[in-house]
């Protein structure tokens, strides 16, 4: 059975400490999702550092090899949830149809398994139709994934009869942002989003914020430097919806409904990126209204990540005070938390970014995704020719902790340390 329990979580972002009380559930996710090597570590710190407030990395060293872990890392309450529930959908409904209305998270893996025990998917991630919903019946179960879905799609779901409410996934940190923007509609205000235009839970955030207020998309500082030259007065109207084609909302008017904005983001977005666009955008109206008006055109609005993403955040950042040969991010590769990880660390470290163990080769070569190219390469030279080498390991909020202890298990088995060496130094943590 079932526990819950009340979470108050502290998160830091930007030098400010913010609260969020909701109930945690204690869940039951497939046996062969768990790792007992890391769930030791993680064991360990929790134990620790019960409230996350020491962010350092935690050291494992063997004899020829010391692996450096994140504070954080790995499964977080949505995707608990998301895995929990659509399992849950498979054992209750044995002799129905049962589909997602597309990747339940941003991971091969789990989608695999999931596919592997009869779900089927209704679009892929850009919103291509694989399946046409006019062949879905109201006897059909249908999941909504973690990242939520669009309004239009509910109400499809709803003409045809289909129940969205009992295999309802969506991450609650997800729907607290569509909260966010439906006061801020309330309120009069533009709606910025700060995300990836194409990514399920942008798409879903812009239709639940469009019936509150005029919405516009900007995925990073240069969509918003674009943005304040047109505020400034710098660029005219044409070249506005030249640029920003596909990114506003139906009626967008430019000179009115930029008079008064906020800004909201995708729950896995850069937390330091977020805040750079609010601050370059607050200067903006600054410099065109005045210091004294600025509350009548800019909202005091918080990011909106989700605490998951702000953790694994600050224990990258963490990560980043060590060093090391090479750092490994794993999870998959449309991924946006996971992307984010990878950004942070290539930034110091020589990063490969990895969706699982069969990504690694040999000790000489490895097939990494670029986040650059948004394409896999083979990189040489994986593992230094070293006495002893030190791997720095983290991984995604959709990816499973045994993925990454078969990524470990493999490095072993490259370089000659025996398994045995990371229980016995498991064992010193307790």
């Amino acid at each position: 059975m079932n526990s819950n329990i009340v979470l108050l979580i502290l998160f830091r972002t930007n030098n400010s400490i913010y609260r969020y009380n909701f109930r945690m559930k204690q869940f039951e996710v497939p046996n062969f999702y768990h790792s007992p090597i890391i769930a030791k570590v993680k064991a360990k710190r929790k134990l620790d550092d019960p409230r996350k407030k020491d962010f350092s990395a935690l050291e494992l060293t063997l004899n020829k090899v010391t692996f450096i872990f994140a504070r954080h890392f790995g499964f977080c309450y949505g995707v608990e949830n998301a895995i929990e529930r659509s399992y849950k959908a498979i054992k209750e409904n044995p002799d129905k149809r049962i589909f997602l209305i597309s990747e339940m998270i941003h991971n091969p893996n789990v989608n695999e398994d999931l596919k592997a025990n009869g779900i089927q998917f209704l679009q892929d991630t850009n919103g291509k139709q694989l399946i046409p919903f006019e062949s879905i019946t109201k006897e059909d179960i249908v999941i909504i994934p973690a990242f939520g879905t669009t309004i239009e799609i509910e109400n499809c779901l709803k003409k045809i009869g289909v129940n969205i409410e009992t295999y309802n996934t969506t991450c609650p940190f997800v729907e607290k942002v569509w909260n966010r923007s439906q006061k801020l509609g309330e309120t009069d205000h533009t709606i910025v989003v700060h995300g990836k235009l194409n990514h399920e839970e942008t798409r879903a955030t812009f239709s639940h914020s469009e019936k509150n207020a005029p919405v516009i998309v900007l995925e990073n500082m240069d969509d918003t430097k674009e943005l304040g030259e047109f505020i400034e007065g710098k660029k005219n109207e044409s070249a506005f919806f030249d640029f920003f084609k596909g990114k506003i909302s139906k009626g967008f008017n430019p000179h009115s409904h930029l008079e008064k904005i906020g800004v909201i983001n995708q729950t896995t977005m850069l937390a330091s990126e977020t805040q750079k666009i609010t601050n370059y955008l607050r200067a903006i109206m600054v410099n065109k209204y005045g210091e004294d008006a600025i509350k009548s055109h800019i909202a005091d609005t918080r990011d909106t990540l989700c605490y998951a993403t702000n953790d694994n955040q600050s224990a990258t950042y963490g990560l980043l005070e060590k060093e090391a040969d090479l750092a490994i991010v794993i999870g998959g590769h449309n991924s946006s938390n996971t992307t984010h990880l990878v950004e942070l660390l290539e930034s110091k470290f020589t990063t490969f970014f990895i969706s699982n163990q069969d990504a690694i080769y040999s000790k000489n070569e490895i097939l990494s995704y670029d986040i650059h190219t948004q394409a896999l390469k083979k990189k040489k030279k994986f593992l230094p020719e070293k006495e002893s080498i030190r791997v720095i390991v983290t991984s995604g909020a959709s990816c499973p902790d045994i993925i990454v202890d078969e990524v470990l298990q493999k490095i072993l088995l490259l370089i000659g340390e025996e398994a045995k060496n990371l229980e016995k130094c498991l064992e010193n943590l307790n």
